[in-house]
């Protein structure tokens, strides 16, 4: 049987404590300086190295060279007590929890007065130690205040404000700390470096991620992975899948699906979630992680955040970028506190189904939302409405026919021009798909009514293309549309936006062509390129919606009277 990762990599010396320096260089200090006290209280997080310091601290002490801040591990007293050592006579590990009573104390503090038996102090490490009972504690506290000259104490606890104030007034006081993610992150490489396993990008991180900053936590999730890793290692889905966290792609697209308000594709989503067997309260926890990431993004602008969410990768980044830029900081900060309130509300909830259908479902209504958030939510929203609008062409039967006379503008010259025929076109006949060679000219003129008729067919599409999207080529077979980032261009994809657009294309165009969609990074969203006015469409057309209409029809009010001023 083979020991666990935490006690196998466990630290034999204070050089080995990874992420502890202000309390390990100090005591290095104190022991090179042979200024000891005889008594210490180590306080901090579980697993975060009090009781191996406090074994280092020993070693330190009993070394024949010592005290010393580098053991010299030759002597019996430092084999002894090394990491997974057998031990030694002279150090007593007591664990307050099962021996707090005040007859344990006082068979302590009896035998405290009896010189070591081989080394030079006699050191006591009480664990948990703020477990001592009142009675117990008060039996030691004359013995931890005048020990005798070859006894030390080392107290070890969690909560260090339950230890009773007249002993914790004689310790020296160090408190651990949770270790930093970055640091805990280079730890859990160099285990698995040393173990010989192969382990797949972004696995760390879920592991540093379940771990919350302990050492020894993290070193345990790791050995369950690394146990069940098979000849390939282990992968990023065996990960999420035994962690329980939410994948990346349910997160990705709940949070696109949020940004174009397509209702269906985000309870498709979360539909996707229950099937797959995910817990609803992870995911609502997962996502609102995710918005804080993308609050975050969007807060540094321009910067790069790879300074702050160091274990992202940079092409999920440049996707986050995207999706807080059409989401806003307004939209951001509404749904986070919703995804907060209801993960609250989620907890013992009987349906926790049904309690993340509704966080979704008010994330989709800011209109129903009278608070300050809500109302910032919509105006942001309006703002950027504004920015890309389509004016409202007339009604008018002749609609198609405009189309085609200003696709037929721009026919290549290589098409060959063909004789008038004097028959009369047949009325009320729609036109069929035809295959004419159409120049990228010509179809970037019509593509704002391409967008605007894939928005009337589904809004995620939309919002996918409208503003990080363009035609780059067209020909026979084969129309390619160049998407800004991956990010995007996998969200288009995956969610068969391509079969969308090519039905907006027959309809609006009339040509029926396979899409094919490439990373270009060049793709400028252009007013144009969002669906701006095309040529012939004036900004005066009475049926256009008006800002002030628009901002009734957004905030469920009534324009009851207009006046004009000069």
């Amino acid at each position: 049987m083979s020991l666990a990762l935490y006690r196998k990599y466990r630290p034999s010396t204070f050089s080995e404590v990874v992420g502890q320096e202000q309390v390990t260089e100090p005591l290095m200090n104190a022991l090179s300086n042979d200024r000891i006290h005889h008594a210490y209280l180590f306080s901090g997080p579980r697993g975060c190295g009090k009781t191996s310091s406090a074994r280092i601290m020993a070693r330190s002490l009993n070394c024949e060279k010592g005290p010393t801040p580098n053991p010299c591990g030759e002597c019996q007293s430092c084999k002894d007590l090394v990491a997974n050592g057998p031990g030694s006579l002279d150090v007593i590990e007591l664990d307050a929890a099962t021996h707090g009573l005040v007859d344990d104390a006082r068979d302590l503090r009896d035998k405290a007065f009896f010189a070591p038996v081989n080394s030079k102090y006699k050191i006591y490490i009480i664990d948990e130690a703020h477990q001592l009972g009142p009675g117990a504690a008060n039996a030691l506290l004359k013995v931890v205040e005048e020990p005798p000259p070859h006894v030390i104490f080392i107290f070890a606890t969690t909560e260090p404000d339950k230890l009773i104030s007249t002993i914790r007034s004689r310790t020296h006081h160090y408190p651990f700390r949770l270790v930093p993610p970055g640091v805990l992150g280079t730890l859990l490489e160099k285990n698995c470096k040393d173990e010989g396993v192969k382990v797949a990008k972004g696995v760390i991180p879920l592991v540093v991620r379940a771990s919350g900053g302990s050492v020894r936590d993290a070193q345990s999730i790791l050995g369950q992975l690394l146990a069940g890793a098979g000849k390939e290692g282990v992968t990023y889905e065996i990960a999420v899948q035994l962690l329980g966290y939410t994948d990346g792609a349910l997160l990705d697209d709940a949070i696109d699906a949020l940004a174009a308000r397509d209702g269906a594709t985000l309870f498709t989503t979360v539909d996707r979630v229950i099937e797959s067997g995910h817990d609803p309260r992870r995911f609502a926890s997962d996502l609102l992680e995710r918005l804080r990431d993308l609050m975050i993004v969007d807060a540094l602008g321009e910067t790069n955040p790879a300074a702050i969410l160091r274990e992202i990768p940079d092409d999920q980044l440049e996707r986050m970028r995207a999706q807080a830029k059409h989401i806003g900081s307004a939209g951001l900060s509404r749904s986070a506190d919703i995804a907060a309130e209801g993960l609250t509300q989620m907890r013992g909830a009987t349906a926790p189904r049904l309690m993340l259908e509704l966080i979704c479902a008010r994330m989709l209504l800011p209109i129903g939302d009278a608070s300050e958030s809500g109302m910032l939510s919509r105006i942001e929203r309006l703002e950027r409405a504004e920015s890309i609008s389509i004016p409202a062409r007339p009604a008018s039967a002749n609609t198609a026919e405009t189309k085609e006379k200003a696709v037929s503008a721009h026919v290549s010259e290589a098409a060959p021009k063909q004789p008038e025929k004097s028959t009369a076109p047949k009325a009320n006949k729609p036109s069929a798909p035809t295959n004419h060679t159409f120049d990228v000219a010509g179809l970037r003129r019509l593509w704002p009514d391409v967008i605007e008729d894939v928005k009337k067919k589904r809004r995620l599409t939309w919002s996918l293309l409208s503003a990080s999207a363009q035609i780059i080529a067209v020909d026979d077979k084969i129309i390619t549309i160049g998407i800004v980032n991956s990010g995007a261009r996998d969200s288009f994809l995956r969610s068969n936006s391509d079969e969308i657009l090519r039905q907006a294309f027959i309809d609006v165009v009339g040509i029926d062509r396979k899409i094919e969609a490439i990373i270009d990074p060049s793709v400028d969203g252009t007013p144009q390129a969002k669906g701006g006015p095309t040529k012939g469409e004036s900004l005066d057309d009475p049926q256009a919606p008006s800002g002030l209409s628009l901002l009734a029809s957004e905030l469920g009010a009534e324009v009851i009277k207009v006046e004009e001023h000069d």
